[in-house]
């Protein structure tokens, strides 16, 4: 990697912390502490990326095939998820949500939503806000870098 300008570094330390305090508060808005932040992760993802093994969800999350056992179990006894064999390789167990698992996942994110849009519209003015929408595509091509 190459050496970055001081201040660089210090804007990259000042966003981390930024947005790394932002994702904490909006993790805590949400579903009363039915889910841990870990079976919340693993319903976002098949929520996003369709059904997945168990090996695969455990790389993604980056823990143990074991832990990933307890999550599903635990996601499984709220009635989140559904097992099916996959149709390729009937050796294949795939884990995706049922209609509650889905339901419950766009709750979570409705309330999030909910609750940043108040909090942008009671704490920004109109122009703070039009800033931080001119940001928001550089802050997605940013979470997009690759190591």
């Amino acid at each position: 990697m190459t050496r970055v300008p001081n201040q660089v570094a210090q804007l990259a330390g000042e966003l981390r912390g930024s947005l790394g305090a932002l994702h904490r508060r909006l993790r805590q808005v949400d579903n009363a502490g039915v889910l841990t932040p870990s079976q919340q992760a693993v319903i976002s993802r098949l929520d996003r990326e369709g059904p997945r093994t168990q090996a695969e969800l455990a790389a993604a999350e980056h823990v143990r095939q074991q832990s990933m056992a307890a999550t599903l179990t635990a996601l499984d006894g709220l009635g989140l998820l559904e097992r099916t064999r996959d149709t390729e390789d009937g050796r294949r167990v795939l884990v995706s949500l049922s209609d509650l698992g889905r339901k419950t996942v766009r709750g979570v994110h409705q309330h999030r939503e909910e609750w940043l849009a108040h909090g942008l519209a009671a704490e920004l003015s109109p122009a703070e806000r039009e800033t931080l929408a001119a940001a928001v595509p550089l802050l997605r091509r940013l979470a997009q870098l690759e190591e």
